[in-house]
């Protein structure tokens, strides 16, 4: 499968595998970036080629602005997608990344691509609604926000240089998140896949279920250990799922 040269901007490949029978594609969480997915693709290569996501605004593409619009990143990825998914496929994404995964999804069966499956990870459904403001606080408050939730390494928040860079992104991605609201229309038809850890302050296995009411084809929920990144715990098992699910 090649990629052109806008979509070499989005997606990276850390372990090609062209000739794979299925792929994934990862999302982020707000924060995020595609080397995150670098041990997921790690794992699956070469029978799944794994597709992460790079958003503006980190690393590589640090000096471009960070789309703190959920919609508008949906948009702008569809277009950079439809033209590549040209075999089966599935989607993976974590907390933000799950919101996005999904309003990517809904577009794409719109244009007739229909995934092997979409796993959501960390995240309610879109329909299970919290008003969080976390981006309008303070540098100080969003960092503490970041340091519970334990999704940085605690060496890149005590380090000024390191913060300064990662900070523009990491508000908008929270602007971005808690501003989305699900905006009815055609859901999905692809299976879903709930996966949250059982001491998550983000979500709660009610709210998670509500992905049920997302979809037309089959839903599952799995419950990990853990709390918002419980997936760092939990890699292997996680990517034993997928694998298995898509070698079907």
């Amino acid at each position: 499968m090649s990629i052109s040269i806008e979509a070499a901007e989005w997606i990276r490949r850390f372990h090609p595998a062209p000739a794979a029978p299925a792929r994934l594609v990862c999302f982020p969480h707000a924060g995020g970036s595609a080397s995150y997915f670098h041990p997921v693709s790690a794992a699956l290569a070469p029978s799944v080629e794994v597709l992460a996501v790079q958003y503006p605004g980190r690393q590589d593409r640090y000096a471009e602005p960070p789309v703190d619009d959920l919609f508008v990143l949906a948009d702008q990825l569809v277009e950079v997608l439809a033209p590549e998914l040209t075999g089966p496929v599935a989607f993976f994404g974590h907390s933000m990344g799950a919101s996005l995964a999904f309003e990517v999804a809904r577009r794409l069966e719109e244009r007739g691509t229909r995934l092997l499956a979409l796993f959501v990870s960390g995240r309610r459904a879109p329909s299970a609604f919290r008003d969080e403001r976390v981006h309008e606080k303070d540098d100080d408050e969003l960092l503490a926000e970041v340091k519970r939730l334990s999704g940085t390494d605690s060496r890149v928040l005590e380090d000024d240089e390191i913060l300064r860079m990662v900070l523009p992104a990491l508000r908008s991605d929270y602007k971005a998140a808690e501003l989305y609201r699900y905006r009815p229309g055609p859901d999905v038809g692809c299976p879903v896949v709930a996966l949250i850890g059982d001491r998550d302050p983000k979500v709660t296995e009610a709210e998670a279920r509500q992905w049920a009411e997302r979809t037309s084809g089959e839903f599952e929920l799995r419950t990990y250990p853990g709390g918002h990144f419980y997936l760092n715990d939990h890699a292997a098992a996680v990517i034993r799922l997928i694998g298995e699910r898509l070698a079907r």
